[in-house]
């Protein structure tokens, strides 16, 4: 197997993994703090963080991996979906250092790449299978049928699932990125204290703008009344979010399982970090008899192991890029 160096950007994670005959020798990722003021990731400052950050990742995977930049055989890189900026400077600096090394050039889907994380390490879904893929900026149920061969079967018209745990935080003045801090407030409250709607759409495709516009009417509503409604019931209010966020998913999951005569489900994207979609996705598993695949956590959110596990699959395809290959935001899943 090849030894293959991978580089994630897509959006304000810098990433440099190493892979080593199958095996994971190194994920280095630098996360970004500076958003954190800004209650969200400012494009310009997101590009500017990957160039500080891009050639120190790189190094650190490489002696974390015990391999040298000679020893690679491929270089890769994501190449979209995600901020033009950010992936711009993963991809000139992979198309770089493989033009320098005279290596191959592996360009990336990043939404592939979630999917295919499921194979980085045992347990392993066999094809076909199921994906539900969650994230801040995509939602999609997605049959399987081989590494490179995906059809989308639905995906979200409007908000993502994890753009709805975000801006449903923020309407609850919780911090960014919101979505891990209403998660963790969930747990210590009642998900079913405030019933909120959950989203139906035709076949198998999501909407969350609907509960956005519900929770922040509801607020008003409620504060309007008491001032301090928000603070008094703050852990019943994210756990009926997250409950409703995670029926919505579910519901149209089901549904395709059922209709596609597929019993093995997997997850994956940041949201699939949520312990409350983690469990429930458990428990409908035990009670629809699927066998379900969730990556380890780290392998959840954005990382350059999945780009890497993905361009292994490439590279035994002979799926190389040229140098002429761009960075695109729009990226589909082909």
């Amino acid at each position: 197997m090849p030894t293959i160096l991978a580089i994630e950007s897509s959006c304000d994670d810098t990433s440099a993994a190493v892979l080593v005959n199958g095996d994971m020798r190194a994920n280095v990722v630098a996360t970004q703090q500076v958003h954190e003021q800004y209650g969200g990731v400012v494009p310009e400052l997101a590009s500017r963080a990957h160039q500080q950050h891009v050639v120190p990742v790189v190094e650190a995977a490489l002696k974390k991996a015990g391999v040298s930049k000679h020893d690679l055989d491929a270089v890769a890189f994501t190449q979209g979906p995600g901020l033009l900026g950010s992936l711009l400077v993963g991809g000139m600096f992979a198309k770089t250092l493989a033009l320098a090394l005279g290596k191959p050039l592996i360009a990336v889907n990043h939404m592939r790449a979630h999917i295919l994380a499921h194979f980085i390490e045992e347990p392993r879904p066999q094809f076909p299978f199921l994906c539900l893929t969650v994230s801040g900026g995509h939602t999609q149920l997605v049959v399987v049928r081989s590494a490179l061969e995906m059809e989308i079967i639905g995906q979200t018209t409007d908000d993502a699932a994890g753009e709805a745990f975000d801006k449903t935080a923020k309407l609850l003045g919780l911090p960014y990125p919101g979505g891990p801090h209403l998660d963790k407030l969930a747990r210590q409250g009642n998900p079913t204290r405030f019933p909120l709607p959950v989203g139906t759409m035709p076949g198998y495709d999501f909407s969350f703008s609907g509960l956005k516009t519900a929770v922040l009417y509801f607020i008003r509503k409620e504060t309007a009344q008491n001032p301090d409604f928000v603070q008094e019931n703050l852990a019943d209010l994210c756990a009926s979010i997250q409950h409703t966020i995670i029926q919505t998913l579910l519901r149209q999951l089901r549904r395709a399982a059922a209709d596609q005569n597929l019993t093995q489900v997997a997850l994956a994207g940041g949201v699939a970090a949520n312990s409350g979609l983690r469990q429930a996705l458990q428990d409908e598993a035990a009670a629809q008899n699927w066998q379900v695949f969730i990556p380890a956590f780290q392998y959840c959110t954005d990382n350059a192991a999945m780009v890497a596990i993905t361009a292994q699959f490439q590279y035994e395809a002979g799926d190389f890029a040229t140098q002429l290959v761009s960075s695109d935001p729009r990226l589909k899943l082909a």
